[in-house]
């Protein structure tokens, strides 16, 4: 039965292992790093609590490991004992309190293992691991089933709907099934009905000891994107036997952790590998999941009409906004605060062993840290400043009831997301300027554009505290010729304001250098199509290939590009962990010239000047491109405060060695709680 008018099949209820949910999205698998911190039990409760709040179908917790050997680090969270079953139950029992449903994800990791403990079906180290595996014997299969089988039990004790057995992205299940990482040559290894029957025995006795009424997810690898993975007919192949083994429900898992192709990043096209999922639907009568970028409801819901799938997985979305399937059920689908796939602060954040949160939601996995508030006392705010940091500001002020007034110099709020929405692979950013000027018209903020502040002229008394967040500027050159025409700072290029030669050197090799790189490759473009993509990248849309590779096309940048910088250390390695490879890989598919371990000399009418190994040399350009960094703007901070004003200094103007709206929201929001306090 449809149930909502504009997304008629993501309303649609739907049964599964004798569970009815009530539409067809579920929260994805997510390590967020509250499993392993003291108290973690309470933050999780907490977390999912908030998502089941907001309607989600169904959750699925991050990995727990059924043993020691399956952690993805020391002491990662684990369930394998009854005495342990208590903490669970607190997470359980709150998102049931909501109404809500959750899975716990069963993940061995295999060679993906941070630690000397770490196993594989066979000793081969994984390329992203320092660690090398040591190979189970056939007891440690059966013993690792085992634990399989207990884990589950356990999770069922504890509370939980259902589970989700890992068997993709490249962790323990995904290295048996693959002759890649498989090369036993006992009734585990060999043929791909040995290699398969690590799964099946887990799915089968799992069922065997939950019954019938219990969840049972299965995370099928359908595209591997690795040399030697699976063949389209080898996964159709397992989807059957795991269907026959008593799964409830599959769900689609794209790329092993090591593979050279971008799956979740924002470069990836929205729903990009929905018709991985397609392709399999009918093949099996158990309902199928798909994943990766479904970011908003009009996404999910075209997937679904499309016939791409039964169900719709969206994990980073929700940090993003917890609420996201409550305001499309009421239609407020301009409320959702949009996940823009940039992986700082979630992947980023785990890869560096902190506890993830969102850029776009920085109290995602705070939410007892920093709780929704309406303060006793109501104040008069003034922000000055319409960019990331005094949006955020202004959001969060107006949510907990005081009367906010932004002063923004331009004719435009949006600040530095204004030229990071143009660049190719950011385009998302469109999306959280939207999110801002909704919620700021929500909450009755002011604001006054072409406003330049100047303390004497600035109505003081008409309020309680001013917040100042004017941002960053260009830093400027000192060097000889760092005046001459030829000679560009990075904000005017993107916003327009000059033509640009076929050949330019841009010196800094920061965010913003490469994100220059990456605008004078494509151009102010529009996304790409999942089969641009594709060819670019080369995902074998026609799964012909083993693996789902094929020899990317040839994507040279029509201009000569040279992107430089000072230090000795490699491009970009201030980016993040998760989308630095993606950049330099990009940049390289282009033809950029990257040059580093040099001194800029001077700039004359035929390019740039440079010295190194004690040598200079000329780089003949049309343009240089100045990214060496950026200075703050906040001389109105300490005026204010002079002037005996409750001042506060946020984002850019505060720090400006990295343009960061991660920081830049975050700070935001927190002077928000300090103005409250």
């Amino acid at each position: 039965m449809n149930s909502h008018p504009k997304y008629p099949k993501l309303f649609t209820p739907i049964e599964i292992g004798g569970i009815t949910l009530p539409n067809r999205a579920i929260m994805g698998s997510m390590h967020t790093g509250l499993e392993e911190v003291k108290g973690g039990f309470q933050k999780m409760a907490e977390y999912f609590a908030t998502r089941a709040r907001g309607g989600v179908g169904l959750i699925i917790t991050g990995g727990v490991a059924p043993n020691r050997q399956g952690w993805v680090g020391p002491f990662s969270i684990k369930l394998t004992r009854r005495r342990e079953i208590k903490k669970h139950r607190i997470i359980t029992d709150a998102v049931h309190k909501e109404g809500g449903r959750i899975c716990m994800q069963i993940l061995h990791a295999g060679r993906y293992g941070y630690h000397p403990l770490c196993v594989a079906p066979s000793a081969i180290k994984a390329p992203i691991n320092r660690f090398k595996p040591r190979a189970l014997s056939s007891r440690g299969v059966e013993r690792t089933i085992k634990h399989f089988v207990r884990c589950a039990k356990l999770s069922k004790e504890a509370g939980y709907d259902g589970v989700e057995v890992m068997g993709s992205e490249g962790y323990l299940i995904n290295e048996f099934i693959s002759s890649k990482t498989n090369k036993r040559t006992d009734q585990w290894g060999g043929s791909y009905e040995n290699r398969m029957r690590f799964p099946i025995e887990i799915v089968r006795r799992i069922r065997e000891e939950v019954g019938e009424n219990f969840i049972l997810v299965y995370r099928l690898s359908m595209l591997d994107l690795v040399d030697e993975g699976s063949s389209w007919s080898e996964i159709k192949q397992l989807a059957v036997a795991i269907e026959k083994a008593g799964a409830s429900v599959i769900n689609t898992g794209i790329g092993w952790h090591e593979a050279r192709v971008p799956t979740i990043a924002t470069m990836v096209p929205r729903a990009g590998f929905a018709w991985v999922t397609k392709k399999l639907m009918g093949s099996v009568s158990i309902p199928l999941i798909t994943t990766n970028r479904i970011n908003m409801p009009d996404v999910a819901e075209n997937v679904l009409e499309q016939g791409c799938a039964d169900m719709v997985s969206m994990a980073r979305p929700f940090l993003a906004d917890p609420e996201i399937i409550a305001k499309a059920k009421e239609e407020k689908a301009e409320e959702i605060n949009t996940c823009i796939g940039c992986n700082q602060a979630c992947l980023d954040h785990i890869f560096a062993q902190k506890t993830a949160s969102c850029l776009v939601n920085p109290r995602a996995c705070r939410e007892l840290e920093f709780p929704i508030k309406i303060p006793r006392e109501q104040k008069k705010v003034a922000i000055i400043g319409g960019g990331p940091a005094g949006l955020s500001a202004a959001k969060h002020c107006g949510e907990m009831g005081y009367e906010v007034t932004i002063f923004e110099a331009s004719k435009e709020i949006g600040g530095q997301f204004n030229l990071a929405k143009v660049i190719p692979g950011k385009e998302e950013f469109h999306e959280t300027i939207r999110y801002y000027k909704k919620m700021l018209n929500k909450y009755g903020v002011k604001i006054n554009y072409e406003s330049r502040v100047d303390v004497n002229s600035f109505p003081i008394a008409d309020f309680d505290e001013v917040i100042v967040a004017t941002g960053v500027q260009p830093r400027k050159l000192k060097l000889e010729g760092a005046d001459s025409p030829n000679v560009l700072p990075y904000d005017q290029v993107i916003r327009g304001m000059h033509e640009v030669g076929q050949k330019v050197a841009v010196i800094g090799a920061g965010g913003i250098g490469f994100d220059m790189c990456e605008y004078l490759i494509n151009g102010d473009q529009s996304m790409p199509t999942v089969e641009e993509f594709a060819k670019v990248w080369g995902v074998d849309i026609s799964l012909e290939q083993r693996g789902g590779l094929q020899k990317p096309a040839s994507h040279k940048a029509e201009r000569e590009i040279y992107l430089l910088q000072r230090k000795s250390s490699k491009h970009g390695a201030g980016l993040g962990k998760t989308t630095g490879w993606i950049h330099r890989a990009s940049l390289k598919k282009a033809g950029v010239k990257l040059l580093g371990d040099l001194d800029y000399k001077r700039i004359t009418e035929r390019g740039l000047v440079i010295e190194k190994d004690g040598k200079e040399k000329l780089i003949e350009v049309d343009q240089v491109i100045i990214c060496a960094g950026q200075t703050s703007v906040n001389q109105l901070h300490a005026s204010f405060k002079a002037a005996g004003v409750n001042a506060h200094l946020i984002g850019g103007a505060l720090l400006a060695s990295e343009v960061d709206a991660k920081r830049a929201i975050e700070e935001g929001m927190m002077v928000a709680y300090d103005i409250s306090a």
